[in-house]
């Protein structure tokens, strides 16, 4: 029962604190002419500030900080380092926009501070016939799986409420389909109820706030964690969920990683920089070819989405009865 209000009060304070903060730190940003800018790219034409990121950081830091102090680990507090990694430089890039090499490098780096605190991807589970694999092959496929899971999660933070949708997303179907709570659950708490609130903030049509890439690269990393943890050896699915874990982890990564292969074929073949910012991605497709209000694409892209992960579930199921 303990374990149940701690949850609680995670989750509220979270959402009281994200509330206010952020509202207070868009008007700090404001006050100093932070804005966003406007250009060809932009999918808005109001007053906005990349704050969002800053929020929801802070919010989780803060209130990790309180059960910190409380000598109460509600996880693992050392994620902190790379989460604070990934955030400050997505900070720097919001403002300086930071050289995507220089960015690269960082991200092997957390990747690598990520697999020494255990979260490596050593076995596949017998998806396309692999298993366990060797130790170097482990820490070179964790590295790629992080670069790409993190720059996917960036990319698609083209439009209101995309980006955080997705997050909420994973989490939720993780955490719904495990057997037993996760390592990430009461974190995951706390990053919902921060994320919450961006939602108005998102979706106002004036002084909005973005996540900023401190947002999406934070998210990013936590997509990232969050895979990882359902490719390790202690994550169980309930026994009404029957499926492979490595098939399950691209599912619920499916919409990132389907726009970040197309995006760079796409690039690719128009003879551009993979990394050359355009409007080439899918939500920019459902915007201009399906509808232009944006929550209504969020929730297309969403709806589709866990049209795909079910149905592939039922096709599993399908094929085990028989």
């Amino acid at each position: 029962m303990y374990i149940y209000w701690m949850d609680v009060n995670v989750f509220i304070t979270s959402l009281i604190l994200a509330t206010f903060l952020q509202y207070g730190v868009q008007k700090l940003f404001i006050k100093f002419k932070k804005f966003d800018d406007f250009n060809h790219r932009s999918s808005h034409n109001t007053l906005a500030t990349r704050t969002g990121g800053i929020g929801i950081f802070t919010v989780v830091f803060l209130v990790s900080l309180y059960y910190y102090f409380q000598n109460i680990e509600i996880f693992d507090y050392s994620l902190f380092i790379p989460l604070g990694i990934m955030f400050i430089v997505g900070v720097y890039d919001d403002f300086y926009n930071a050289d995507f090499k220089l960015k690269f490098l960082l991200q092997i780096i957390v990747a690598k501070i990520l697999i020494d605190q255990g979260f490596i991807i050593s076995n596949y589970h017998g998806f396309l016939g692999l298993y366990e694999v060797p130790n170097i092959v482990a820490q070179l496929s964790t590295v790629f799986v992080f670069l790409l899971i993190v720059n996917a999660v960036n990319f698609i933070d083209g439009i209101d409420g995309l980006a955080i949708t997705e997050i909420v997303k994973i989490i939720l179907l993780v955490e719904v389909f495990s057997y037993k709570t996760t390592s990430l659950s009461i974190f995951s708490l706390s990053l919902i109820g921060s994320i919450l609130p961006l939602y108005y903030f998102n979706f106002k049509q004036k002084r909005k706030v973005f996540l900023g890439d401190g947002g999406s690269l934070l998210l990013g990393t936590v997509a990232a964690l969050y895979a990882f943890e359902v490719l390790g050896n202690t994550f169980e699915f309930d026994p009404l969920f029957t499926i492979n874990k490595t098939l399950f982890a691209v599912l619920i990564l499916f919409y990132p990683l389907a726009d970040l292969l197309r995006v760079f074929i796409v690039r690719i073949k128009n003879q551009k920089s993979p990394f050359q910012p355009d409007q080439n991605h899918l939500h920019h497709l459902v915007i201009f070819k399906i509808t232009s209000n944006q929550k209504l694409a969020v929730f297309t892209i969403l709806s589709l989405e866990l049209i795909i992960t079910f149905f592939v579930f039922y096709l599993q199921k399908a094929s085990i009865t028989l």
